[in-house]
């Protein structure tokens, strides 16, 4: 094993982004539903087992369950359902290796675990507030379209007062896209929008609302971490490439740091974001336990084109099961290691480096943008 895969699995690593997982035991449909971002399909003969990440979860937690690699999806759910939930956490989110975990608390359609809960006493445990959710949560209380600004700006401003929230959250990228005007609405615009909205009710979706909602996110100071790329079949993914932020990053230089979550496929976009906007920030996130450590590798490759050093982040956008909170670092962990070490070995880069990469990329550059402590 080369030095800079011993530095990064000796590393604490820093999830920016995720999510908890769930507080029961799962039975195949309900398992097979939470490993894939599509949905099941009864009848057709397609399992999520049978896909990059299935067999990534087999190869990679099965040990940790006391099974073999590679056991057959029957006996690994034997054996999950045979250990517990709770056991089955433990063992997981202990062989992750992680330190600290930012969690976006506004997606739960399940029943999952608290900030404090999944981190336990092995990590520290941050909040992420997700805004539409507090938006939804104001209107759904009753409000006047003309008091829904300041409204939602109070119930805002409120819940990112809220101990250890360290960031906001916006899923415009499913909502709307990224196609907005890049300017701040006037509050007649927002009042005409609100009433719209408020009118017919359901999810925030109203193009003036969300351009409102991402610049009360700028008002608010807090980092602001933005769902960009995939995700599941509710995205039009055409519309979530981060290159049609292009001119509203533009609007907000100098103000704070916008965070580009998972990025793929549109992760060399959101590079060149990273690399000409110095409040732009990226991560691959979940792309690298769908395409597994035995890819995670070139995906990363092609996130540090040119991405500088200092702009790359680690997050696993787990939710649900703890496999996707191991499998993100595990891929992470190996995918960086077989990059970095392929340029120390060409001399492309010196181990010294390399380190930093590792340091920068695993923990250091998260610790910069949300300003916890350096010990958390």
């Amino acid at each position: 094993m080369g030095a800079v895969r011993e530095a990064l699995d000796a590393l604490a690593l820093v999830d920016h982004h995720c999510h908890g997982v769930v507080t029961a035991d799962l039975d195949r449909p309900a398992f097979e539903s939470l490993i894939t971002e599509g949905s099941r399909w009864p009848g057709s003969g397609v399992s999520p087992f049978d896909s990059p990440v299935g067999v990534a979860v087999r190869r990679h937690c099965a040990p940790l369950l006391g099974l073999e690699r590679h056991a057959p999806p029957e006996e690994y759910l034997a054996r999950r359902a045979e250990l517990g939930w709770r056991e089955v956490h433990r063992r997981l989110l202990g062989a992750a290796g992680t330190g600290v975990y930012c969690v976006d608390t506004g997606y739960a359609p399940d029943d999952v675990t608290t900030p404090a809960e999944l981190a336990g006493e092995r990590a520290a445990a941050y909040e992420v507030v997700r805004l539409e959710s507090v938006a939804e949560a104001v209107a759904a209380r009753g409000v006047e379209p003309d008091g829904y600004a300041d409204a939602f700006r109070a119930a805002a401003l409120e819940a990112v007062g809220r101990p250890g929230v360290v960031a906001v959250k916006s899923v415009a990228a499913y909502r709307t896209g990224f196609a907005l005007d890049p300017d701040r609405p006037g509050d007649a615009e927002v009042g005409q929008a609100a009433r719209r909205w408020l009118a017919r009710g359901g999810r925030l979706d109203d193009p003036v609302l969300v351009r409102h909602l991402l610049w009360t996110a700028v008002d608010l100071g807090l980092p602001l971490q933005l769902h960009t790329g995939f995700g599941d079949s509710d995205l039009r993914l055409h519309r979530a490439d981060p290159a049609l932020l292009t001119d509203w990053l533009h609007r907000i230089s100098g103000t704070i740091p916008v965070l580009l979550l998972h990025c793929w496929p549109y992760h060399r976009q959101a590079a060149y974001l990273a690399t000409v906007f110095a409040h732009v920030y990226l991560d691959v996130g979940l792309a690298l336990h769908y395409v597994g450590p035995a890819r995670a590798s070139a995906v990363l490759a092609e996130a540090l084109e040119i991405t500088p050093f200092r702009k790359l982040l680690y997050s696993s956008d787990a939710y649900g099961v703890a496999e996707f909170h191991l499998l993100g670092a595990v891929s992470f962990r190996q995918g960086l290691a077989a990059l970095l070490q392929e340029r120390v070995d060409a001399d492309e880069l010196c181990l010294a480096d390399a380190l930093r990469i590792v340091t920068w990329t695993g923990a250091d550059n998260s610790r910069q943008v949300y300003r916890f402590s350096a010990t958390s």
